[in-house]
């Protein structure tokens, strides 16, 4: 199993230590935020060192501005008129803390405020593109991402691009370093299951997958409710620079 939270690898030592005593091999792993012409584009890494000098001082910087751009989405709530407890929020997750912060505890706070009942009405609502209460990311772009991934030992993979529509940037990244794509995810149905394949092929990538699960009921999935085929993994582990993970 892997645990890839966003920009932090603070779950990393919890993750060993449970699956340690189910016999459940762990890959360290990390999903880590790239901004392009103010949109996400997620970016994977797995076997890296959650030790690194440099990628610790990279997430530091990731974190800072996730609560920075918290703050300013509270600050535009309030002024629309569904005030949340921001500032409760950037306590329980600050920079340094190691805990990530971002849109879904606003959400999970818009609903404990009582101006919405559920995390998809506040994003369809508030929260999402395009809606009153969404603030753009700044962040570092995917090569910079990449590389900061295979600086500290790890393997750099495309998340659930078909979920983001990114293919026209698949041969692009593949060319400046990217080792993988996400193939395997909720979003992607058997026919885009079957042109990622194609295009990992096609490209040299190896592939992932994941449930993509993120600890809220609402998004209806499970860990463990899409996962790597084993041949697939065994051709990620294969891939590894290192020895990390």
């Amino acid at each position: 199993m892997s645990v890839t939270d966003h920009d932090t690898v603070a779950a990393v030592t919890d993750v060993r230590t449970a699956a340690r005593e189910y016999g459940v091999r762990v890959i360290t792993g990390i999903e880590i935020t790239a901004v392009e012409n103010q949109r996400d584009i997620h970016v994977l890494g797995y076997f890296l060192d959650p030790s690194d000098e440099a990628l610790g001082s990279f997430l530091l910087g990731q974190r800072a501005a996730r609560v920075a751009r918290v703050e300013a989405i509270g600050a535009r709530l309030a002024a629309l008129g569904v005030p949340i407890a921001v500032e409760a929020l950037v306590v329980e997750t600050s920079a340094t803390s190691g805990r990530s912060i971002g849109r879904p505890q606003v959400a999970r706070a818009l609903v404990a405020a009582g101006h919405v009942t559920s995390v998809q009405e506040a994003f369809d609502r508030w929260l999402a593109h395009g809606r009153p209460g969404f603030v753009p990311r700044e962040g570092a772009s995917s090569e910079t991402v990449i590389r900061v991934i295979h600086a500290a030992g790890g393997i750099a993979s495309l998340a659930h691009p078909g979920k983001l529509g990114l293919e026209p940037r698949l041969k692009a990244l593949a060319h400046a370093g990217l080792d993988a794509v996400e193939v395997f995810h909720p979003d992607h149905d058997a026919s885009l299951v079957e042109r990622y394949r194609f295009l990992a092929r096609e490209l040299d990538l190896v592939m992932t997958g994941g449930s993509d699960f993120h600890g809220d009921p609402v998004h209806g999935r499970e860990p463990g409710d899409v996962s790597l085929p084993l041949i697939e993994f065994e051709r990620l582990c294969d891939a590894r620079p290192h020895a990390v993970g």
